[in-house]
């Protein structure tokens, strides 16, 4: 075994165990420890250790950030809550109401971006109704994944497939595909959740909800702004896609003009961005060294050609890298699997958007929106087990992965 990979798994026990005697570690500690440990061992050098850190990722991040301490702080994202949610009056309703919105939200504005906005919102819900919190941050999870799936600007892995790829009609493509499989796995996720956690619904009392007002009049109007640039930009680049426009508008460019209202006109703008998630972003820039410094070693390569399968065909796309995005994550994943598929129809690209992704459900590592979920929620004093994570989390991937191989096989067959 190398260095990089014996770090990744040290990594990844600390992730699982998040504790060494009295001290707790957080996940970006764990990360940034393994990233600082291969390259003072010369595993990658510093060159290429910036090289991997994907830029466009991190002003992604940074921007979203900002947008979501804005909502958060000014107490417009609660408010929209209220108004969204109010109509809900039981606890069955609201997990459901959570699961769908998050799900189709997150085909629209991206799962990173409701992991962000998402995870003070389903706290405070769980909080003011007296629910489980770990269900709902479960729930946010699961949801935006799946939702995430059925969409090319979903998540960032189908961006890639859907431009890398030259599908002539990208949106089109994956609803047809993916859109009745991921709707069968939504309700599989919610009989799941409600069976397991069914001491949060035994009671049957209707649900109160207390009227919510806005903390910060003038940082929600900027809010509202931000939001309404952020989605006014997203339809504008589904329609440029749709039309095979040469313009390309990047959603770090989408991120970071939404910022732009807070950042330029709130007098609370040093308030925002010192408390950003900024442990996030470190966690993001460790986690593309280390996985650029194991993948560079060739290993994770060897073991695959081992194997002596047909990379090409629907079960093994599906498999491979669901597994393989544990490790490397999806998006380096997909870009290092896309050049392997000689032949790249729609049912093969299908298959790797659906398993790189449905990666997110097995373990917390197995999307980066589970770890901005949990970073998040440790801001709020609430957190999600390694282990909790999995124990729900392995059996739900594997169901939703064997339902989006029939309905593939059965659609493309």
């Amino acid at each position: 075994m190398n260095t990089s990979l014996a770090v990744l798994i040290a990594v990844f026990l600390l992730i699982a165990v998040r504790k060494i005697g009295r001290f707790t570690i957080k996940i970006w500690q764990s990360m940034a420890v393994g990233a600082l440990i291969v390259l003072a061992a010369g595993e990658i050098s510093w060159p290429n250790a910036l090289k991997a850190i994907d830029l466009d990722v991190m002003l992604f991040l940074l921007g979203m950030f900002i947008v979501g301490q804005t909502l958060v702080a000014s107490g417009y994202l609660y408010y929209l809550a209220y108004r969204l949610f109010n109509r809900f009056k039981t606890a069955q309703q609201l997990l459901l109401g959570i699961l769908f919105g998050a799900a189709f939200s997150s085909a629209l504005l991206m799962n990173d971006t409701l992991a962000i906005v998402g995870t003070p919102l389903v706290l405070r819900l769980a909080l003011e109704h007296k629910l489980s919190g770990k269900l709902f941050l479960l729930t946010l999870a699961y949801a935006i994944t799946l939702g995430s799936v059925m969409s090319p600007i979903g998540n960032p892995q189908n961006l890639l497939i859907a431009t890398h790829a030259g599908l002539p009609a990208p949106f089109q493509t994956f609803f047809k595909a993916l859109a009745v499989p991921t709707l069968i796995n939504l309700i599989v996720t919610y009989l799941l959740l409600r069976w397991l956690y069914r001491e949060q619904f035994r009671n049957g009392l209707p649900l109160i909800h207390n009227p919510v007002g806005l903390l910060d009049p003038k940082l929600a109007r900027l809010g509202r702004v931000s939001l309404f640039l952020l989605i006014g930009l997203i339809v504008v680049k589904i329609v440029l896609v749709g039309l095979h426009s040469p313009i390309q508008i990047k959603l770090s460019h989408i991120a970071l003009i939404a910022a732009l209202p807070p950042v330029l006109f709130s007098s609370q703008r040093l308030h925002l961005l010192k408390n950003l998630d900024w442990a996030t972003l470190v966690f993001f820039a460790a986690m593309f060294v280390l996985t650029a410094s194991v993948w560079q070693t060739g290993i994770m390569q060897q073991q695959v050609d081992g194997l002596a399968i047909d990379l090409t065909t629907v079960p093994a796309i599906m498999l491979l890298s669901a597994s393989l995005s544990q490790l490397i994550s999806n998006v380096p994943l997909v870009a290092l699997y896309l050049p392997m598929l000689t032949h790249t129809d729609a049912a093969s690209l299908m298959a790797l958007a659906a398993g790189s992704t449905i990666a997110g459900n097995f373990l917390i590592l197995g999307a980066a929106s589970n770890v901005i979920i949990i970073q998040h929620a440790e801001k709020h004093e609430a957190t999600l087990g390694f282990f909790e994570f999995a124990r729900i989390g392995i059996p739900l991937g594997f169901i939703n992965l064997l339902i989006y191989w029939t309905w593939l096989s059965y659609w493309y067959g």
